[in-house]
């Protein structure tokens, strides 16, 4: 027999436009919409039926599991800890990134990347997790192992997004020093020589390394089928080679003129959440409601507050006229799923996955009230 669950008196938030209404699940899917109320079923009692989120970039994995320096936590807890944060943000499916290539700055060395995504599939095959984990491989094309490192995950199906970062000195997120001096030196205490040694260094790794193992992880990524990412674009020209390499993702453009030329292409331009709930980056880069004013802002990450990607929808949707709250919705549902081909997700629709969030809200701050993933109850 065929397992049914009924949603009912539910604000549901459709791709483009809200409806009240009920929505019937079958073994797992979607199977019915329909407008008005049910007699049966769970009473949303007026809250907003979402589908769940699905969150592309997230670090958040990796605070658990290193939460101070020289600190690394048990795997399994760590995953499960991060698990719970996420899901009880209304988030259902999640890539997890793990950092590669090692620097003397920061870094896992060879093979713990490795062992956090076997520990992540453990955890999935023990039913230790409530959201639907994958995994986003950050890869720091400046340094020397990186391709190294990435030959560990050759063939590893969880592996479905891949970035291509370079944060050497007057490149992408650091194009002044300023920014760079603070992030590095000020922060690390290093003397006027030190730094100046270290800044010598970085760019000479990223003028011998950058190019070369940005086109041998694109060529890697074409093969496999898995999406491809830029970070930190900064000028046309950056736009222009992602768009060489296959890149389907801009993330965090840290130029208006980068971020529109990625829009204009195709791209999926990914902006931070904690950006839009702050009004303003962190590091001093383009804020991401400017972006959504001008139109070019398709994707919401969390990055590293969970919580931000139920809320910053809500907060472009009360601010910026031009986006209604479906629309905001769906940089954090409908249109991360399709950037990277998850096609069985990420609306609320007759045949997709029946991953839902019950979210209230009447103003401030939304209430994450429950969520389901593949019809079953999670949070």
């Amino acid at each position: 027999m065929s397992n049914e669950q009924v949603l009912t008196n539910a604000r549901i938030v459709l791709e483009d436009n809200i409806v009240d209404g009920s929505v019937l699940i079958r073994d797992g899917w979607i199977a019915d919409i329909s407008e008005g109320g049910s007699s049966v079923g769970d009473d949303f009692e007026g809250d907003y039926l979402l589908p769940g989120l699905i969150e592309l970039h997230t670090d958040h994995l990796e605070a658990h599991y290193s939460p101070r320096p020289g600190v690394r936590w048990l795997k399994i807890a760590a995953i499960q800890a991060h698990d719970a944060q996420v899901v009880t943000s209304g988030i259902t499916t999640v890539f997890d990134c793990l950092r590669l290539g090692t620097d003397e700055d920061n870094g896992f060395p060879k093979g713990e990347m490795r062992g956090m995504a076997d520990a992540l599939a453990q955890a999935k095959d023990e039913g230790r997790l409530r959201a639907d984990h994958l995994i986003h491989l950050r890869c720091e094309v400046s340094t020397a192992d990186v391709l190294d490192q990435f030959e560990d995950f050759q063939n590893d199906p969880q592996v479905r997004l891949v970035s291509m970062m370079d944060h050497a000195p007057g490149q992408r997120q650091f194009q002044t020093m300023d920014q760079y001096t603070l992030y590095y030196k000020t922060k690390r205490g290093l003397s006027d020589e030190a730094f100046a040694a270290f800044v010598e260094r970085q760019q000479a790794l990223s003028a011998r390394y950058a190019t070369p193992h940005r086109t041998a992880l694109a060529e890697a990524c074409e093969l496999r089928g898995i999406a491809i990412a830029s970070h930190d674009d900064a000028t046309i020209e950056h736009v222009e080679e992602s768009i060489g390499y296959g890149v389907r993702l801009a993330e965090f453009p840290t130029s208006f003129e980068a971020a529109e030329a990625s829009h204009r292409a195709g791209l999926s331009v990914l902006m931070g959440a904690p950006n839009v709930v702050r009004g303003k980056s962190h590091s001093g880069n383009i804020a991401a409601r400017d972006l959504a004013e001008r139109g070019v802002l398709d994707v919401l990450s969390s990055d590293y507050v969970p919580f931000s990607l139920i809320h910053a929808p809500f907060v472009l949707a009360d601010e910026i006229e031009a986006i209604d709250l479906p629309k905001a919705i769906a940089m954090v549902t409908a249109t991360p799923a399709r950037t990277v081909g998850l096609n069985d997700r990420g609306r609320i629709a007759v045949g997709l996955r029946a991953d839902i969030a019950r979210i209230h809200r009447r103003e401030g701050v939304p209430v994450v009230r429950s969520v389901w993933r593949e019809g079953r109850r999670v949070a």
